[in-house]
This record gives C-alpha cells, sequence and structure tokens, in this order.
C-alpha cells in the first residue's frame, strides 16, 4: 500500500506539473487515466502487459496496468477521443487495463444479447452503441423472424429487454459471422464491447467466455487459450479451454482486458474444455468490408439456405404411401 500511495502521489506530482505546461490534447503527449479519476499527461516510453512507463522529464515512473483506467493516445488526443470513427462499426479500446471475469461482467456484461429464432437461440455481442452486434451466421441460417434479448443492468437488478425489431445487414457463411442491427424501443444507447485491434495473443492467456449455454442466460465460464490456430477447412481458430455449449454460439471470447478476441462458433461433441472461437482479425475484416456480404434475401448465397429434396426410392412404393392392404394408391 506505501508504494501504490508513493506511485500515485507522484503520478498525481507529475500530472500537476505536466498540466501546468502543456495544453489538454497536445499532440505531444499521452494522456493517462487512473482508475481513481486522476490523470497524467506524459509521454510512454515504453509499455508491457503489465507496465506502463512515462517519461516525466525528470523522472521515469512506472504505473501498473492495474491502476490504469484508459489512456488517450497522442495521436487522437487532438481529436478529444478514444476511438470515434463512424464508419468503423466497432470500437477499439485504448490500453484497456486488466480485471478480473467478474469485474467485466459488471461493467460490459449488458452488451452479450441472447438471439432467438424459431428453430433455437444463440448468443452475440453489441458492437456499437446504436444497437450493431454480432453473432454466428448459423445461429440465424434461414431466418427473418429473430428477437433479442438484451439484459440492462438496473439498480439492483438486470432488466430483460425483449427485442422484435432485428435487422440483418450482412452475413458471411463461410466465416460463420453474422451482422444484426438491435433497435432500442427508447432510443438509448446500447452498453458495447471492444474488439481486440490486433492478434496479439497467447497459449496459456487467461480468457472467459459470456453467453447462453443451453438457454441459461448470462453464464459465464473463463480458461486459457490452449492454441491460437487450430486449422478446420483452412481456417484457423483460437482453440479455449473455457466451457462452450449449444447456445454458446455466436457469443465473445474475451482476453483479460475486457476486450473481443474471438467469436464462440463450435465445441466438441462428448468432450470438456474444448471450444473454439473465430479470431478477431476475421471479425474486423468482416465488418469492415460488410458491404460486400450485405445480406440480401433473394441471393443463395446469403443467410437463406436450402437444401436439396431427398430423392425418390428406385424401387417400390415409399413407406407413407402404403396402405393396409398393401395395395399401391391409384
Amino acid at each position: 500500500m506505501r508504494k501504490k500511495a508513493m506511485l500515485l502521489g507522484l503520478v498525481a506530482a507529475g500530472a500537476t506539473l505536466f498540466g501546468a505546461d502543456v495544453p489538454a490534447f497536445s499532440a505531444e503527449v499521452d494522456i493517462v487515466t487512473l482508475r481513481d479519476g486522476r490523470s497524467i499527461q506524459a509521454p510512454i516510453l515504453k509499455e508491457t502487459r503489465q507496465t506502463v512507463w512515462l517519461d516525466l522529464d525528470f523522472d521515469v515512473v512506472a504505473i501498473p496496468r492495474a491502476e490504469i483506467e484508459s489512456i488517450l493516445r497522442a495521436d487522437r488526443a487532438e481529436a478529444g477521443t478514444v476511438q470515434s470513427d463512424r464508419r468503423r462499426l466497432y470500437r477499439i479500446a485504448q490500453s484497456p487495463s486488466e480485471r478480473s471475469p467478474r469485474e467485466h461482467a459488471k461493467r460490459i456484461g449488458s452488451a452479450v444479447i441472447l438471439v432467438s429464432t424459431p428453430r433455437g437461440l444463440g448468443s452475440g455481442f453489441i458492437i456499437r452503441e446504436d444497437g450493431f452486434a454480432i453473432t454466428n451466421a448459423h445461429v440465424i441460417q434461414g431466418e427473418t423472424r429473430i428477437r433479442v434479448t438484451v439484459f440492462e443492468e438496473g439498480e439492483q437488478e438486470f432488466r430483460r429487454l425483449v427485442i422484435d425489431d432485428v435487422e440483418i445487414i450482412a452475413v458471411n457463411n463461410h466465416l460463420d459471422l453474422a451482422l444484426i442491427r438491435l433497435k432500442h424501443p427508447d432510443e438509448s444507447p446500447f452498453v458495447t464491447v471492444p474488439v481486440m485491434a490486433d492478434d496479439d495473443i497467447e497459449v496459456g492467456e487467461e480468457v472467459f467466455a459470456i453467453g447462453n449455454p443451453l438457454g441459461l442466460e448470462r453464464s459465464l465460464s473463463a480458461g486459457v487459450v490452449s492454441t491460437t490456430n487450430r486449422n478446420f477447412e483452412g481456417l484457423t481458430f483460437i482453440q479455449t479451454t473455457a466451457e462452450v455449449n449449444p447456445g454458446n454460439s455466436g457469443g465473445p471470447l474475451f482476453n483479460a482486458r475486457g476486450e473481443v478476441i474471438g467469436v464462440i462458433n463450435m465445441g466438441a461433441l462428448f468432450a470438456d474444455g474444448i471450444g473454439f472461437g473465430i479470431p478477431a482479425r476475421y471479425l474486423r475484416d468482416f465488418v469492415n468490408n460488410r458491404d460486400a456480404f450485405a445480406y440480401d434475401r433473394n441471393n443463395p448465397n446469403s443467410g437463406h439456405s436450402y437444401k436439396s429434396a431427398p430423392d425418390r426410392q428406385e424401387f417400390g412404393v415409399p413407406d407413407i404411401l402404403d396402405d393396409a392392404t398393401g395395395e399401391q394408391p391409384r
């Protein structure tokens, strides 16, 4: 505690010093906001998963990421925003700090949704506050009647918000990804989750999933990354020990910083601790090129899949047409 107090005291002093000499949102400094609300403006010299080093001119300070709420980079500080490119539907978190799955679930759990169709249900997650969300293509395959349940956090409990006004925006069956949009009845903004900006994933890294396995809403399971490049049919997937069951499909796989690193899409039958997720790089490419995968109900390459009728029996009469006497119908 004493070390932490000394560190934060030095940071506070540095913030005051730089605050006096450097105007807000200067293009030459980064802005680091601490979890207690205080901030410091200083260039970042170096950073790792655990620590960020700041140049305070007269000294270098190492700040644990656990104490950092957010970092506003110098190249984005002039705009006064973390990530506001409206053409890009997802947001990128700027150096988020590592937290426990329990803490992340409280902050962003409301962004995980239940996706229901007449055939079944799955999961999904909201990537932009005006209702754009991601799920698996196979969750909505061939369906137009889609219902989404959002679990909004109130003062004391979650509120179930059922939304029937759901639009299919884009579908990529090869990647098993779908982009949908839901409209809040009150036109209120939705809670969103950030998408990982790169593919810096390591084997053994702690991850967790939130979804609706077997219809059990808002279930959280934790594990580690087993491998980052499991190959299936020419695509590589993240393999994880986090428990995955039917109903998790389309839900997010998070890292310890609360970023979406993958989209859960399958698990091994009759086996525990073998789940798979579509890496975030495929998700980013799909969303960035959504126009190429725009949904069209009249397009056979869209979300609809029409299966061929079974072949007729070559000889004899189908059993369903046989009557009790054995005579063929006329």
